[in-house]
Parts: structure tokens; sequence; C-alpha cells
């Protein structure tokens, strides 16, 4: 019971994120392009930020224009620090 509940814990304390698939042309990897929102501090202005991850996909199932949920992992290469929980829309 005790390892159930540590790795429940330890599912909830990753960072889980979702973007849109902008690039599959690596083997077992994808882009995934998030974008959030912040006031300018100066300009009051409301501003998108775009910021890309490369996330482990070693099934190979997503495809350009996916809208992808993603979380937190341990370092698997140089770039690569997510890995794919689900594919949440189909692109066209």
């Amino acid at each position: 019971m005790a390892t159930e509940e540590k790795q429940a814990v330890t599912a909830s304390t990753r960072r889980r994120l979702q973007g849109k698939v902008i690039s599959n042309k690596m083997q077992k990897t994808i882009v995934v392009e998030t974008e959030n929102y912040m006031m300018h501090p100066i300009y009051k202005k409301r501003v998108s930020i775009r910021k890309k991850y490369k996330v482990d996909d070693k099934a190979g199932i997503a495809q350009v224009g996916d809208i992808v949920l993603f979380e937190e992992c341990r370092p698997l290469s140089h770039d690569k620090r997510f890995r794919l929980v689900a594919i949440v829309k189909k692109g066209e």
C-alpha cells in the first residue's frame, strides 16, 4: 500500500502540459508548442508566449496538428525531458 500511495503522490507532482504537435520528423520524438498568455508589465496588454518542447513518443502515434497532453519526466536525452501521455484531439 505504501508504494501505491507514493506513486500517486509523485505522479501528481509532475508538470502536465498541453500543446500542439508542430513536428514529428525525428525518430521517437515530437516537437510540441504551447501557448500561454501574460500581461505585459509596462503596456498592460495581453501577450502570447509560445514555447517549444521535445517530447518522447516511443510508439510514434502523434501526427502534426494533434493536440497532445505530456508530462515531465527524468532527462531522456540532451533536450528531451517530457513524455507523451495522451492525444487529446486528432489534427486534420
